[in-house]
């Protein structure tokens, strides 16, 4: 399936975020089975013969469609949503809007590498999100995974805050899909690694998780990363302890195939007859479920250094200000080697993440 959305009444490229078509106004819903764009009439669409409807959170900018037996009439990815603002609260509403768009985008990535989504709403410790504001009632919220959970503040939404916690945290890259990779990382770790001996090789490339985590902070914030950070670890974020190097690692695996599928469904590619940035053409895929590790971090490496040239054009600095040395490398092949083991189709994941009746009273 293509994953460059189109209208399917003028074929006018629509983002995925799109509730109308721009070209000829046609109102949109997106199925996330199918990955396309259906017209809609008085909010319905039939496909292959069932009813779908737009989602009960359409009003909020959700442009998803629910199947008519869906519970409480939201989507898949509203319904992974364990806590949101109150319904009087139109501000942090607003910028609610704005997550939920970054985290569809988070859960169509996930669908299309074949992970599996299991809902809070199914099992104990399954997937779920508290999107809360700091804004809202002056309470500090925590970014972070708990047990399946993940919380995100919805205050770093706004431009002006996030970017002021990134200047005083010194970090080169911070946005909200960003934080929603990097916090599913911690849920997949936990989803994908299994057995004893895949434990054991994930402590030899990332160290042992299960040294203090309290202890780790502390060290970090009062040192600091050590002064080689860089030999071994994407960020100085990923060098405070095991879980957050893992989760570092993962969230640029999904940084790296996100932005990689893009350009291959754009059709951006380097030619060598033109380009002095390599000897050979360098064609991005839009999968690599199907390849090794190094032609991902291959395609990868000249691709970013593209995207960062043109980014300085405009002023602007790198796309992607980060470097692989041979150890990160080591840690993206295990992380790849999870994500390839046995990728679920996506009607697989909806089916597992289906609320059972007693789930859903």
């Amino acid at each position: 399936m293509s994953s460059q959305p189109r209208c399917p009444h003028c074929r006018h490229f629509v983002y995925l975020d799109a509730l109308t078509c721009p070209e000829c106004e046609a109102e949109l819903g997106y199925q996330l089975l199918t990955q396309q764009f259906y017209g809609l009439r008085d909010g319905r669409v039939v496909i292959d013969g069932e009813t779908w409807y737009t989602c009960s959170n359409r009003g909020w900018q959700c442009n998803w469609l629910v199947r008519e037996d869906a519970p409480t009439g939201r989507c898949f990815s509203c319904r992974l949503t364990r806590t949101q603002p109150d319904a009087d609260d139109t501000v942090a509403l607003e910028k609610l809007a704005k997550t939920e768009e970054a985290k569809r985008r988070l859960v169509l990535q996930l669908g299309q590498l074949g992970l599996p989504i299991v809902g809070w709403d199914v099992k104990p410790g399954g997937l779920g999100f508290d999107l809360l504001s700091s804004l809202s009632d002056g309470k500090r919220v925590i970014i972070g995974h708990a047990n399946g959970i993940i919380t995100l503040d919805l205050a770093e939404s706004l431009d002006d805050r996030r970017e002021a916690l990134r200047v005083r945290l010194g970090e080169p890259y911070r946005t909200m899909l960003g934080h929603l990779r990097h916090e599913v990382g911690h849920y997949y770790q936990n989803v994908l690694i299994t057995d004893d001996a895949t434990w054991d090789r994930c402590r030899e490339l990332f160290g042992d998780e299960r040294e203090s985590y309290q202890d780790a902070i502390a060290r970090h914030y009062r040192f600091g990363a050590p002064d080689d950070w860089n030999e071994s670890y994407l960020s100085e974020y990923a060098t405070m302890h095991p879980w957050e190097d893992f989760a570092e690692t993962f969230a640029h695996y999904l940084h790296i195939t996100g932005t990689l599928q893009t350009a291959a469904a754009i059709g951006i590619h380097l030619d060598a007859s033109v380009t002095n940035l390599r000897d050979i053409d360098v064609i991005p895929r839009e999968s690599y479920l199907d390849q090794p590790v190094q032609p991902l971090l291959n395609d990868w490496t000249w691709m970013s250094q593209a995207f960062n040239r043109i980014n300085r054009s405009m002023g602007l600095g790198d796309l992607y200000p980060f470097e692989h040395p041979a150890a990160v490398k080591r840690k993206f092949a295990f992380v790849h080697e999870l994500v390839t083991r046995s990728p679920l189709t996506l009607d697989m994941q909806i089916a597992l993440a289906r609320p059972t009746e007693e789930a859903s009273a």
